[in-house]
């Protein structure tokens, strides 16, 4: 069940950084900045990481904007239609075109309640079928948890789901930016979007791609196809990139990533094979990786353990 696994998934994080003043009024109002990344690419970034709570009232997930030549593109809208609000409000303080163009990059909860906050202004919402599949299966629950988690400070959140679907390989020129979009093959969860700016070597990545934290692997993600994904990343070449949590960061990250879980995913297989435990295979993991991946993670001793065990429970269901 996709909501089951969301709340494994972000009650596994932890609150990495909180805003420090409560916020626990629904109509209380968020202090985005907006963080220029090149002269029309920009990023909302979250201040926290993990669990949606009546302090960080869901803004747990960052947004992206591309200010094109006739109007804005916004990649992911977080997750409430008041965060989705907040958003477009940021997006104002930058430029007074309308949002034309919404790419939901997947069908977790913070990254795509906030679509109905940009139904008025006509935009075209976008995504995968299978993302689009997984959301109206689970988008009146996720809402329902996200209000019950943070004490209903997310409000009342409208559900808008896309409407333009996307192919591998799809490519558009929007407002003068030409865009690709990437499919992780479900590396991290069904119908993964990343999305390519060809000419100015931006990639956005939603959660396959990671900054701050270890990659984010899900019970239902593909580990293969997801390092797979990464290495298509890393031969792009690209100058910035941006992931759903963290700050923007550089191609070093995406090499850093595909390292890690190739390693950890052969200590994995080869573990099992030799009918070894995940406690053992972790105990192996930590002490033979730990060195070189602890300094380049904020949370590297927390989520070894969930990595090898989501990996231990794949090749189990494959046996």
């Amino acid at each position: 069940m996709i909501l089951k696994a969301f709340k494994q998934i972000v009650l596994t994080f932890g609150l990495m950084g909180l805003m420090t003043s409560s916020v626990r009024a629904a109509d209380s109002g968020f202090d985005f900045s907006v963080t220029p990344v090149s002269d029309n690419v920009y990023s909302i970034v979250a201040p926290s990481y993990g669990l949606p709570s009546p302090e960080n009232k869901a803004w747990n997930s960052n947004s992206h904007f591309v200010v094109t030549d006739t109007g804005v593109l916004v990649f992911d809208t977080g997750s409430s239609e008041l965060i989705g609000k907040a958003i477009k409000k940021a997006i104002k303080s930058v430029t007074d075109k309308p949002v034309r163009w919404v790419i939901n990059s997947h069908s977790h909860a913070d990254h795509w309640l906030g679509n109905a906050a940009f139904a008025d202004t006509g935009a075209e919402i976008i995504a995968s079928s299978p993302v689009v599949a997984t959301m109206k299966k689970y988008g009146q629950e996720d809402v329902a948890f996200f209000s019950r988690v943070t004490e209903g400070a997310t409000g009342t959140t409208r559900i808008v789901y896309p409407v333009s679907l996307l192919a591998q390989g799809t490519k558009r020129n929007l407002g003068g930016v030409d865009v690709e979009f990437l499919f992780a093959n479900d590396g991290h969860s069904p119908g993964d979007v990343l999305m390519w700016l060809p000419k100015q070597k931006i990639i956005f990545g939603g959660d396959v791609l990671s900054s701050d934290w270890m990659p984010i692997i899900t019970p239902h993600a593909n580990v293969p196809h997801l390092i797979d994904t990464l290495k298509a990343v890393a031969k792009l070449d690209p100058t910035v990139v941006l992931t759903g949590h963290g700050k923007p960061t550089t191609v070093k990250s995406v090499v850093r990533d595909v390292d890690l879980l190739a390693a950890v995913w052969k200590l994995v297989k080869a573990g099992y094979q030799d009918n070894k435990t995940p406690e053992e295979i972790l105990s192996l993991a930590s002490a033979r990786l730990g060195k070189k991946y602890k300094p380049l993670y904020q949370d590297f001793d927390a989520q070894i353990g969930q990595h090898v065990q989501q990996m231990y429970k794949k090749l189990k269901q494959q046996a």
